[in-house]
């Protein structure tokens, strides 16, 4: 079970527990604005009246500021929420900061990672390591499926 949290969106506060009652995906990505980030976001934009039919609920989480989120929303057209996690704690309690290798040199990153949560706010699946390509759709069967 994952404990409850409630951080800043683009839409305003966004608490897991007002979540209860539905299916609830969170991804992690590294950075708003770039090519796979973008894909990403782009690929959930894509899939989000199939999530809404599967009464699934879409939340992006990076480190970046919640103006860096306002544009990158709506930029992208994002009918979805992202949490701004500039002090970690969300990626802490998920575990995602992992040290990656950028150019050559270790640096403190986002894994690139999904959590699917059932109804009760437990974790029904976990995707870690992703890559983007037909991703949103693995994730949006299995929220189908729960």
């Amino acid at each position: 079970m994952i404990a409850d949290f409630t951080s800043e969106g683009t839409r305003g506060p966004v608490t897991l527990s007002g979540l209860k009652g539905r299916k609830v995906v969170i991804y992690f990505y590294p950075k708003d604005n770039t090519p796979g980030c973008t894909n990403e976001a782009a690929d959930f934009r894509d899939l989000h009246d199939e999530f809404v039919a599967a009464d699934t609920t879409v939340l992006g989480v990076s480190r970046d500021s919640l103006r860096s989120h306002h544009n990158f929303r709506a930029k992208l057209e994002l009918p979805f929420d992202l949490i701004a996690d500039v002090d970690e704690s969300l990626c802490t309690a998920f575990d995602v900061i992992k040290m990656k290798n950028m150019y050559g040199k270790q640096v403190r990153g986002i894994e690139r990672s999904t959590f699917l949560l059932d109804r009760t706010g437990a974790v029904a699946q976990v995707w870690r390591g992703v890559k983007v390509a037909g991703h949103a759709q693995q994730v949006l069967d299995a929220a189908r499926a729960l």
